[in-house]
């Protein structure tokens, strides 16, 4: 009877006490630095024992349906063939079969070692679980410097049982909990994290649909795609809307190998078998080329701000409208990836995209774009988030744009996010939270203006040269208590006004200005 019940004590026990077992076994050895080296380590090893979980479970189906199955991964390099025995491969052994790109096997033959085989992978016959395989593990290695340490790992990572639904659900809480550790330590690497409640607000307003495709160009660790998958598991009735779900829904880009593979595997956790998501740079594409194949339903989406990106990316877009701003760069791409209407869609897709205030206020170039953006999309709704809510990774403040392509914009709807009670902004120990978004939530099924939500005709943002960054009409400023950056913010939007104002006077006046 004790036996039974410490086998059934809650899934959430045992693995959050494997987990910690094996990030403390990960803390001894030298060649590892941090969460930032130890969450990918752990990450590859879970990857391959889910692989070989997987396959047993096709391999058993291949069977009953008399049909033959080709593994992903061939002996020797399968988990259960080097990794399963508690007793067995170890020490140098261990990392010279895991690191080299020639070396003896455990089985006792001389070939490719394992990371050089798995990244070697090609798949073949429609298949692309193989190729899937090579993606990931081409950005990996083995950073441990212990096989006997690593030993340890493997015994810890031998107990998950990822054929258990029970496991694989408490598994994907832990995950994403160990996720939010690492962006917490990273630092500047932790410019892909979207705070959760954001993630399931852009989500909840947006809505997809099952049946519908969904992609985000530049997923980072795969949050808006696991909120997704979790929102469209819920409208799934049948065993074909399962099938829907799987095969044709998700779709991903990250162009970085990191939150690449932490994408793969979060995905693979919370339930979708075969993540589609491309390791490629997702503006490495030339959008007037982007046809209606190409095109999606949803594309829910947080891109990197400010990066910049090289002049071989920048040809890819129309002459007027290239810019060092990456954001700028990804609302083009998003713009044009949102299916048009009457081609599969009767009103056309749909997008919510986080952009940072330069955007709403930009001229020249952002302008341009914000132009298009208004009169051949409908950019319906803008929410402005608080100070604070991506802290501590950046201060700059953001919003959200909800859009269509149901037909050029009439009206900007507002609605500007509150801090809490008594506070000035967010920070790392006190982060926004979901329910904060109720009342917009309400707001948003029947739109009325009130202290929170103005609307602005679409007519009179063109005729201000597309600036967006309208302050609330109902707000007082309180000067005294802004924000140092948005006290700067603001002087600097009106030296700008001052000095457009100033430069018009001249045109008019006949002199240069």
């Amino acid at each position: 009877m004790g036996k039974t019940r410490s086998t059934t004590l809650t899934s959430a026990q045992r693995l959050g006490s494997l987990i910690k077992s094996a990030r403390d076994i990960m803390r001894k050895d030298k060649g590892l630095n941090g969460d930032l080296d130890r969450l990918p380590m752990l990450t590859w090893v879970m990857f391959l024992k889910f692989l070989d979980d997987m396959e047993q479970i096709r391999e058993e189906k291949a069977k009953l349906g008399r049909h033959k199955f080709r593994p992903a991964i061939e002996p020797p390099y399968r988990w259960r063939d080097w990794a399963a025995k508690e007793d067995g491969v170890t020490g140098p052994e261990l990392t010279a079969f895991i690191n080299y790109e020639e070396t003896t096997r455990p089985d006792g033959s001389k070939g490719a070692g394992l990371l050089a085989h798995l990244r070697g992978l090609q798949s073949a016959n429609g298949d692309d679980r193989r190729d899937v395989i090579a993606s990931v593990f081409s950005g990996v290695s083995n950073r441990m410097e212990s096989g006997y340490l690593l030993r340890e790992i493997l015994n810890k990572v031998g107990g998950i049982h990822f054929t258990s639904t029970e496991e694989i659900h408490t598994l994907g809480h832990l995950y994403e909990s160990m996720l939010k550790e690492m962006r917490d330590s990273a630092g500047d690497s932790g410019e892909f994290y979207t705070p959760r409640p954001v993630v399931r607000f852009m989500v909840q307003v947006t809505n997809p649909r099952l049946g519908e495709s969904i992609l985000d160009p530049a997923c980072g660790t795969g949050g808006f795609l696991v909120e997704t998958f979790q929102h469209l598991e819920k409208q799934c009735k049948t065993v074909q809307d399962r099938q829907t779900l799987q095969t044709r829904s998700i779709y991903g880009g990250e162009a970085k190998p990191l939150p690449y593979m932490l994408a793969q595997m979060n995905l693979l956790l919370h339930g979708l078998e075969s993540p589609e998501l491309s390791k490629a740079n997702s503006l490495a594409v030339r959008i007037a080329e982007l046809g209606d194949k190409d095109r999606v339903d949803v594309i829910l989406t947080n891109p990197p701000f400010g990066g910049e990106e090289e002049r071989g990316i920048l040809n890819n877009f129309p002459e007027d409208k290239q810019t060092a701003e990456t954001a700028l760069l990804f609302l083009q791409l998003i713009m044009r990836k949102l299916r048009r209407p009457g081609h599969g869609s009767e009103r056309g897709g749909r997008g919510g995209v986080v952009v940072p205030n330069g955007t709403l206020f930009g001229d020249g170039v952002c302008a341009r774009i914000k132009e298009e953006l208004l009169k051949e999309f409908n950019l319906h709704t803008i929410v402005r988030l608080p100070n604070g809510v991506f802290a501590p990774y950046t201060s700059i403040p953001t919003n959200l744009l909800f859009f269509d392509r149901s037909g050029p914009t009439k009206e900007v709807w507002y609605y500007e996010q509150p801090l809490p009670g008594g506070r000035k902004q967010y920070t790392k120990t006190q982060a926004i939270q979901f329910e904060e978004f109720e009342p917009c939530l309400k707001w948003w099924k029947k739109r009325e203006e009130n202290e929170r939500a103005w609307k602005v005709a679409a007519n009179c943002i063109l005729e201000n040269g597309c600036n967006l960054d309208l302050k609330n009409p109902s707000a007082k400023q309180d000067f005294e208590h802004l924000p140092p950056e948005q006290l700067a913010d603001d002087i600097l939007q009106k030296e700008l006004r001052i000095a457009e104002i100033m430069r018009e006077i001249k045109e008019v006046l006949g002199r240069k200005p």
